[in-house]
């Protein structure tokens, strides 16, 4: 299904795409110089009208590389009706999204606006009723919109589907299809996705129409510039370890998982304790909490952030230095898109996995997935054989506040839980 880009002249550079000027004014304000690998090849088949299924890690540029051929032809269009819909798996991807058409569109007259679970929908249902025309919705909350009258859809020209891999993997499946079915059957559909399983390939043949694919970098591959390393140390020798390489001064903004939301409380919590201006992000966490957390890591007033896998797709913060797996991630594919966190837009990065023992087999299955083998490093000066500590009740004693955080580097480009579907269809994701 589909056909390789082919034919089809890759630009070597914005003006040379034919963009609108303004477009290519907010470009050189954002400070991108060239287009990425995933913009050469997608911005050109968009313009020329084709159907799409790109395939791009995280932090490669896709979603310049839709935003930017769509802004061009909504340019040229009376304002005031929904032309483009985006679909996005999580409320943090959206919400990002949304920052980025800001951004893009900035000195243009389009509109858009981002629609989630988890905040009040009357702003959202003013929005839409009033008429914007990009709408960036998860597919939950979109239905509950759909079914309440607040859309139309009649004028769509552009449908994308962003992290499609990751909708299917929540069990979004069946509200995808219901979305795409109540939209014109007369439209340019764009699916983007990290990984292309068999039920993305399925999805992909029945919604879309003789697509060009492209494909930025080899599917399941972290970027190549990001430095893998592993610590085994005993469980209850992973936090003292972890409090130790984050003294380290090039750890100047840290993105660290846990395997569960109770975990990353207790995580943060710690952290906290010995110093580190720290914050958390996870299921349980409201969307105002989520939206500060993410927002004071972003602005350099957190050094650490403790998430759990919600935060491993669509979390786009520049000039993450680490990744630390606290807990190492049972699947291959999640630790791919956890580490993809750093290392963005061909910047350097460091993985740091901290291993117990009894889980040297989950990083040799993540080492094949990776093609090549995982350091295995000890800490000088750390006492790895020292036993557990005597189980007290209460919070630990205070610590004096660490002194010397200056803020993660300046933000700059280099080179340039799983769900299944409920009843009636419905996703169990339905406030997403």
């Amino acid at each position: 299904m589909g056909t390789l880009l082919a034919g089809m002249e890759q630009k070597e550079s914005f003006e040379a795409m034919g963009l609108d000027p303004a477009l290519l004014r907010a470009v050189r304000a954002l400070g991108y110089v060239s287009p990425t690998p995933i913009q050469k090849q997608a911005i050109p088949a968009v313009l020329a009208g084709h159907d799409l299924i790109g395939t791009a890690q995280t932090g490669s540029g896709k979603t310049a590389a839709y935003f930017l051929p769509t802004l061009h032809r909504l340019l040229a269009q009376t304002p005031g009706k929904t032309r483009v819909l985006v679909l996005a798996p999580t409320r943090e991807l959206a919400a990002q999204i949304e920052t980025a058409l800001h951004d893009l569109g900035r000195g243009t007259r389009v509109r858009g606006k981002a629609v989630y679970g988890g905040v009040g929908m009357e702003p959202q249902t003013t929005a839409l009723r009033h008429g914007v025309e990009v709408v960036i919705a998860t597919p939950g909350r979109l239905l509950d919109h759909m079914e309440r009258g607040n859309t139309d859809f009649r004028a769509l020209q552009v449908l994308v589907l962003d992290e499609a891999d990751r909708m299917l993997d929540m069990g979004f499946l069946p509200d995808v299809r219901r979305i795409v079915g109540a939209l014109p059957r007369e439209r340019q559909t764009l699916m983007f996705s990290a990984t292309m399983p068999r039920e993305v390939e399925d999805l992909a043949r029945s919604i879309l129409r003789s697509p060009v694919r492209v494909q930025a970098s080899p599917p399941q591959r972290p970027p190549d510039t990001i430095q893998h390393e592993a610590y085994v140390v005993p469980q209850h020798l992973k936090t003292p370890l972890l409090v130790q390489l984050l003294g380290r001064e090039d750890m100047l903004s840290v993105l660290i998982f846990t395997r569960t939301k109770r975990r990353a409380d207790r995580l943060c919590h710690q952290v906290a304790q010995v110093g580190f201006p720290v914050a958390r992000i996870h299921g349980d966490r409201s969307q105002g909490q989520r939206e500060a957390a993410l927002e004071g890591f972003r602005s350099g007033r957190h050094q650490v952030l403790v998430a759990t896998d919600v935060a491993a797709r669509g979390l786009d913060v520049l000039g993450i230095t680490h990744v630390i797996n606290y807990d190492i991630p049972p699947d291959p594919t999640d630790y791919i898109h956890r580490v993809g966190r750093t290392a963005r837009m061909d910047a350097v990065g460091e993985a740091i996995t901290l291993i117990a023992p009894e889980e040297e087999r989950d990083l040799q299955a993540i080492e094949r997935t990776l093609g090549r083998p995982i350091p295995r490093l000890r800490l000088t000066g750390f006492d790895y054989s020292a036993p557990p500590p005597p189980r007290v009740r209460g919070p630990p004693p205070r610590a004096p506040r660490r002194e010397g955080f200056r803020g993660p580097p300046a933000r700059q480009r280099s080179a340039p839980p799983r769900g299944r579907p409920g009843r009636h269809g419905r996703s169990p994701h339905r406030g997403q």
